[in-house]
């Protein structure tokens, strides 16, 4: 089993920025792939932006030169920095980790973007 836990959200005014962390524990066979998800009140779960094994990015369309994904492949960590925040980023943020086939989630963070 792997246990995700996400922190970092809250409340921030547009324009600000926040930085989002999530590690991952338990049974961990190899680096896996990690990255962040969102979904806003009515809406589906979307990708933000997700980190292979390799290092490689990948962003949507709507944060792209605006959030940037890193890892710590030692802690098996990953973090979203998100600036220039917009009211429309606001949203519940997921870590998702997938290993050997599976998802895992963490909880969610709430992210408000408002003035």
């Amino acid at each position: 089993q792997v246990h995700v836990v996400e922190s970092g959200g809250g409340l921030v005014q547009p324009g600000g920025s926040m930085r989002l962390s999530c590690a991952a524990s338990g049974s961990i066979y190899e680096i896996p792939a990690m990255g962040w998800y969102r979904q806003a009140p009515g809406e589906q779960r979307s990708l933000v932006a997700r980190i292979n094994r390799a290092g490689d990015t990948d962003y949507a369309d709507s944060v792209k030169g605006r959030f940037t994904i890193s890892r710590d492949s030692a802690r098996i960590a990953v973090y979203l920095q998100m600036n220039t925040l917009k009211p429309e980023d606001t949203a519940i943020y997921y870590c998702n980790v997938f290993q050997v086939g599976v998802d895992y989630w963490g909880q969610g963070t709430q992210v408000t973007v408002s003035s």
